[in-house]
Parts: C-alpha cells; structure tokens; sequence
C-alpha cells in the first residue's frame, strides 16, 4: 500500500509541471516527424537519408578513434552539404508543399498519407504481365510496363490518363494494340492495378546503350534510374522482351525468365513459401486434432 502511494505521488510530480501547451507541442511535433518520415520514403530523399546514414557511421567511428582531421573536415562541409541537399530535393520540396496547399483543414490534420493504396502485388498479377509481354513479343506489338516499388511514381502518373483498373493480360495487350489511343507511352502498375496510361518517362543519358535500341529502352532504363521501379519493354521491332532495373538493362528475356526476375525483384518467392509454410502448419495442426 506504501509503495502504490509513492508511485502516485512521484506520478503527480511528475505531470505537475505540464501544461497544455507542452501537450499540444508534443501533438505538433509528433505529426511533423510523421509526414516527414514517411515524405521522405517516398521520394529520393530515402535514398540520400541511407547515404547520410553510412557518413554519420563513419563519422562516429572518426569521433571514438579521435581522428581529429575527419572530424574537422566533417565539421566544415556540413553547411555546404545542408545546402547541396536543398538543392537536389527542390522537386520534391516545391510539389510536398504544393500538395499541402491543395489539401483541406481535415486531411492536413489526419494522418492519411493520400497515397492510393492498392495492396502487394502478387503471384496472379506477375503472371498477368508476363502472358500479356509475351502475347506482345510474338506479334510485336511495343509496351511499356512500369512497376511501382517503394518509391512513388505519382509526378509520372499525372502526366498519362488515369485507369485505375486491375491487372490483366488482356487489359494490358488491349492498351498497347497499334493504333489505339492508349498505345503511346508508359503503363504504371501499383500493387495489382493498373493506375495510368500513356505517362511520360525520363530518358536516360547512358551513351553505352546500343543504338540500336529506341526511345521506349531509353525511358525504360531512364524511370529505373530515377525511381527503384521495374521496367518490363517489349520492342516493337524485334518483339524482344527486357527488363530495366538499376540503371541496368537485361534484354533478350523469355516468358519463363521474365517471371523468374519478377517474383525475385518483387522478393514475392519468399512469401508464396511463407504462404504455404502456414498453409501446410494449418493442415498439420487439423490433423493432429482430429
């Protein structure tokens, strides 16, 4: 009973001192780091946060050794690095507050990120892709298939016309069909949808691509520098399927390949047997029931 009142009362100390300000403060704070956070793993800045991370690695171990010149040249650069990372997230700085702008009082103040949630992609849409890529390599008919992963493509997204559709190889074949007015351009797949069509796509600047490759790789290579997105072309000319990547371009794909790269892209082979490990400890468990 002696140490319930003490724990009360070292409790009523300690809320004594707040006030409501205090608690609105930490209300404020706490919705800023969130936007922030999840700002950042949404744009390049993800990938410029993980580089500063391995700095701060570096400059930690400088500080334990005392390596005085490390630490001293860290010291000065720090200004000048601030700056220079203004500078490279200037796009994505003017369009987050350009979305706030656009926002009501409501969704500024919820914690809803406004991102169309289309749920992981899976096993069925992977296949959908790859009989509709074939079906394309044999008669030759171009495409453009993007694959959204953690980075979000929605500044490509507005420059096409809105789908909003669920993956299906008929669906994709039907878009890409000569003459059509949806055939031009990029398609960009979140989760298992079809969110737009026809979107521009940055074109790389590698010269040690072949020149034999056209504008469709160019921007296949070029989207898969800029964002971590996968890029599925099938060429128009020869009817060969590649995949871009990383800045990097794998040609000469068959169906089967195709799907193999995927489902080890989109590190869906580890599910699908985490999926049926439990499948299976279900039917186990049923059984020793019974």
């Amino acid at each position: 009973m002696t140490q319930a009142k003490e724990i009360l009362s070292s409790l009523r100390r300690a809320f004594e001192g707040i006030e409501i300000g205090d608690i609105l403060e930490i209300l404020i704070i706490t919705y800023l780091v969130y936007h922030i956070v999840l700002w950042i793993k949404t744009t390049k800045a993800w990938v410029l946060l993980k580089g500063l991370v391995v700095v701060g690695i570096f400059w930690a171990i400088a500080y334990v050794f005392k390596m005085h010149t490390i630490l001293w040249l860290g010291k000065n650069i720090l200004g000048y690095a601030v700056m220079a990372m203004l500078i490279v997230l200037q796009p994505e700085l003017r369009k987050a507050l350009e979305e706030l702008g656009k926002k009501n009082l409501v969704s500024v103040l919820s914690f809803d990120s406004g991102k169309r949630e289309s749920g992981e992609i899976n096993e069925k849409t992977v296949n959908e892709i790859t009989m509709a890529c074939v079906e394309m390599s044999k008669v030759k008919t171009g495409a453009l298939i993007v694959i959204e992963r953690e980075q979000a493509l929605t500044d490509y997204e507005n420059t096409g016309i809105d789908i909003d559709a669920i993956v299906s190889s008929e669906l994709l074949i039907n878009i890409f069909e000569h003459n059509t007015p949806l055939h031009d351009g990029a398609v960009i797949i979140r989760g298992n949808r079809v969110t737009a069509a026809t979107c521009y796509l940055p074109l790389t600047d590698k010269v040690n691509i072949s020149k034999a490759l056209g504008t469709r790789h160019r921007a296949g290579v070029g989207i898969s520098e800029a964002a971590d997105s996968i890029t599925v072309i099938v060429s128009e000319e020869t009817g060969r399927i590649s995949v871009a990547v990383d800045g990097n371009l794998y040609r000469n794909i068959d169906g089967e390949k195709l799907k193999e790269t995927l489902m080890d892209l989109l590190k869906l082979n580890i599910v699908e047997k985490e999926t049926k490990n439990k499948r299976l400890k279900t039917k186990k468990e049923r059984k020793g029931k019974a």
